[in-house]
C-alpha cells in the first residue's frame, strides 16, 4: 500500500527524532513519580472504596503518606508496612484505617526488599484479573468476525443508566464502538468519583462501578448481535493511570490516552502528566488496550491546510512514547480528523492526501479518524453532506477507528435518531465504496501526492525544531494547535516528586518484567 510513494528515509529520520525527542522526556519520567501513579499502585494492591466523608481511599492514604511520612518513597512502601504490622488482611486493614483516624506512616517502614513477598498476593490477584480480562476479549474477538473499519459513537447523558439504553440502541443500530463520554470538568479533579452515578453534566462520570455497569450491558448486545461492541472512555486528565487502572480491571476496550492533549487543551502540567502518561500506558499495554490521541484536537483551534504537519509530528512523538511504554502498533490508535474547510478550492483532495499519508505511514495502527466539527453549523444537509465526504474518504483509506459525524452536530447532543442516520451513512458508504481506495492510483506530481510530501517535509523540519529546543521547550512556545503552556504552569504540578534511591513501585516493576520476559 505504497500509493503515495513517500522517502522511507524521510520516513525513518521522523522515527529518529521522534524517539530522541520522546527518550530526552522519560530519562525526566524515570526519575519521578506523581501522587497519581502512588494513587494508581494502591489500587492495584485492592485499594478501594470511599471513608465516611466520601474521600477516596487511594487519595486518603496517599495524602497521609504526603502530610505525615516521606511520599519519595512511594505507597507501596507504607502499605507493605501496614500489612506486615497490623495483622490483618488489606480489606480489614482498610476498614479500620478508615475509621479510627490513625496515620499509615505510624508504622515502622519495611525494608525495600521485604515489599514484594508482603504485596505479591495483593498484586498478583489483580494482574491475575487483568490477564484474563485480556483473554476474554480476545476468545470474544475470535468467536465473532471483526471489522476492518470499526464505526464509532458516543453516548453522553449524564447517567448512566440513560447510557446503557442509548448504548444498546446505538449497538443494535451497527455501531461497533461505544463512547461513554464523561461529564465536563472530570478530566481536572484530582481524584475519581466513586459508585454509580446518575447526575453528570455533558456526560457521565468514569467511575470503575459505571464501566462495569456499561461493560455488562455490551456484552449482552454484543451475544444477541453476534459482534464484539467496543467499550470507550477517557483516561487523560489528572488521573490518567488510575482511569487506565479501572479500565482494565472492568476490561474496556478503547482509552483516549495522550498527555500533549491534556497540556494543550486542558492545561494540565506538562510534567504530571507526561510521567503519567507512561504508567497509563504501561497498564493499557499489559491488558490490551487500544490508546486513541488527541492531534486531531490541534486542527480545531489551529488551521488544518496550514498546520496538517503539526498532526503527523505529534502522531511520531506519540508512536515513540508508546512503544517506550511496550504498546505494540495494533494499540496504537493515532488520531488525525477531517477538518479543512469545505469551502476551500480541492479541500477533498488535502484531506485523502492527509489520511492515506497517515495511513501508509502507520500501516498497523488501528487510526482514529474524526469527523468534520470546526466548519459544522446548523444548516444539518450541509453537515450530512461534510459527513458523506468524510465517510468516503475513510472507506477509501482504510481508517480503523471511525468516529461518525451528526448532522446537529452544532445544534444539540445526537438523539438516537441521528446516530441512526449517521451509522446508515457510513454503512451505505463502505458497502457502495468498499473497493475504491484499491482501485486507484494517485498521479505522479499531482495534488494529492504533491500535498502529502509536502505536509512530510514540513513535519520533519518541525521534528527537527523540537529536538533541538526540547519538548518541554517547544510546548512552552506553543508549537502544537498555537497553544503556548509553561512548563511550571498548569494544573497538578504540586502533585510531581523525584523519587528517593530507596523508591518502589511494585506494580510497574512486575509489569516491565512480563513484557522483558515476553
Amino acid at each position: 500500500m505504497n500509493k503515495l510513494n513517500l522517502s522511507s528515509e524521510k520516513i525513518d529520520r521522523c522515527r529518529s527524532l521522534a524517539n530522541t525527542i520522546a527518550e530526552d522526556v522519560q530519562s525526566f519520567i524515570n526519575k519521578h513519580s506523581t501522587v497519581t501513579v502512588e494513587r494508581t499502585v494502591l489500587r492495584l494492591l485492592g485499594v478501594d472504596g470511599v471513608d465516611e466523608f466520601g474521600v477516596p481511599m487511594p487519595n486518603k492514604i496517599v495524602d497521609d503518606i504526603v502530610k505525615n511520612g516521606d511520599i519519595t518513597l512511594g505507597s507501596a512502601r507504607y502499605m507493605a508496612a501496614a500489612l506486615k504490622n497490623s495483622s490483618s488482611g488489606m480489606e480489614d486493614f482498610l476498614t479500620a484505617y478508615s475509621a479510627n483516624g490513625f496515620s499509615i506512616c505510624d508504622y515502622p517502614l519495611t525494608t525495600k526488599a521485604e515489599v514484594e513477598p508482603i504485596l505479591k498476593p495483593y498484586y498478583e490477584k489483580h494482574l491475575d484479573r487483568i490477564r484474563a480480562n485480556k483473554k476474554r476479549r480476545e476468545d470474544y474477538l475470535q468467536i465473532y468476525p471483526r471489522t476492518k473499519t470499526d464505526l464509532y459513537v458516543i453516548v453522553a447523558t449524564g447517567n448512566i443508566d440513560e447510557d446503557v439504553i442509548q448504548a444498546v440502541a446505538a449497538a443494535k443500530a451497527g455501531a461497533d464502538i461505544i463512547a461513554v463520554i464523561r461529564s465536563t470538568g472530570q478530566s481536572l479533579l484530582d481524584f475519581v468519583p466513586y459508585g454509580k452515578t446518575t447526575e453528570g453534566f455533558g456526560g457521565t462520570f468514569a467511575t470503575q462501578e459505571n464501566f462495569r455497569i456499561m461493560r455488562n450491558a455490551l456484552d449482552k448486545v454484543s451475544e444477541e448481535e453476534q459482534r464484539y461492541i467496543k467499550l470507550v472512555n477517557y483516561a487523560s486528565g489528572l488521573c490518567m493511570p488510575e482511569i487506565a487502572c479501572m479500565g482494565a480491571l472492568e476490561r474496556l476496550d478503547v482509552l483516549l490516552n495522550d498527555s500533549m492533549y491534556g497540556i494543550i487543551f486542558r492545561d494540565i502540567n506538562m510534567q504530571r502528566t507526561f510521567i503519567d502518561q507512561y504508567f497509563s500506558r504501561l497498564i493499557n499495554a499489559y491488558s490490551g488496550i487500544i490508546i486513541n490521541t488527541g492531534e486531531d484536537n490541534y486542527l480545531t483551534t489551529s488551521d488544518a491546510v496550514t498546520e496538517a504537519h503539526t498532526v503527523l509530528a505529534s502522531q511520531f512523538i506519540n508512536e515513540a512514547f508508546a512503544k517506550k511504554a511496550h504498546l505494540g502498533e495494533e494499540l496504537m490508535g493515532l488520531g488525525h480528523a477531517f477538518e479543512i474547510n469545505p469551502d476551500i478550492e480541492n479541500g477533498f483532495l488535502f484531506e485523502l492526501a492527509q489520511a492515506q499519508m497517515a495511513r501508509e505511514i502507520f500501516p498497523n495502527a488501528p487510526l482514529k479518524y474524526m469527523p468534520p466539527t470546526k466548519h459544522i453549523n446548523g444548516n444539518i444537509f450541509r453537515a450530512y453532506q461534510q459527513n458523506t465526504m468524510f465517510n468516503m474518504v475513510t472507506t477509501m483509506t482504510d481508517q480503523t477507528i471511525h468516529l461518525l459525524g451528526m448532522m446537529t452536530e452544532a445544534i444539540h447532543t445526537p438523539f438516537i435518531s441521528d446516530r441512526f442516520l449517521a451509522i446508515k451513512n457510513a454503512k451505505m458508504i463502505q458497502k457502495s465504496m468498499k473497493d475504491l481506495g484499491a482501485e486507484i492510483e494517485f498521479k505522479d506530481g499531482g495534488i494529492i501526492k504533491n500535498r502529502a510530501e509536502q505536509v512530510l517535509d514540513e513535519a520533519l523540519d518541525l521534528l527537527y525544531k523540537i529536538n533541538s529546543d526540547g519538548l518541554f521547550a517547544s510546548l512552552e512556545k506553543g508549537v502544537f494547535a498555537d497553544t503556548k503552556r509553561p512548563i511550571d504552569g498548569g494544573k497538578g504540578l504540586n502533585g510531581v516528586f523525584k523519587k528517593s534511591d530507596e523508591y518502589i513501585n511494585i506494580v510497574s516493576e512486575k509489569m516491565e518484567e512480563f513484557f522483558n520476559e515476553n
